[in-house]
């Protein structure tokens, strides 16, 4: 893996926006295509703000984000020690109904719809989840 990152932050919502936004500024995100780099920014921001509500809903933790880039894919790996997802895996994640837009709940279809190899596990108190974006390297 080249351009390989890694970013820790706090499960509390400022904490995870700084983040982000280090890890949008870091490698390999910044040498990714415009596209691919809304995209990453999307769902990373999906997933950590997930974990500051939910995995964290009775406190902050650490939260962990390594990226790395590899024949055009960008892997990334999120590790914290909050609550374990429910049913032990990620939601399904079910596309929005239009009456039901204001009210949010779409991250996950969102996260489905643009990431592959989607993997979780928790193993000692640590929720692990893996997942790769198609991504390109910007030419200019």
């Amino acid at each position: 893996m080249t351009g390989a990152a890694m970013i820790e932050m706090t499960g509390e919502p400022s904490s995870v926006r700084d983040g982000l936004r280090r890890a949008m500024h870091s490698p390999p995100l910044v040498a990714l295509a415009q596209e691919d780099r809304s995209t990453a920014e999307i769902v990373l921001a999906e997933i950590l703000n997930n974990i500051a509500e939910h995995a964290y809903s009775a406190g902050e933790g650490p939260i962990r984000l390594w990226l790395g880039w590899a024949e055009g894919r960008l892997s990334c790996r999120i590790e914290d020690e909050g609550l374990p997802m429910p049913g032990g895996s990620p939601p399904v994640g079910r596309p929005p109904r239009p009456e039901d837009l204001a009210e949010g709940g779409f991250g996950w279809h969102l996260i489905r719809s643009l990431a592959a190899d989607l993997a979780y596990e928790r193993a000692r108190g640590v929720n692990r989840l893996c997942f790769t974006l198609p991504a390109e390297q910007s030419v200019g």
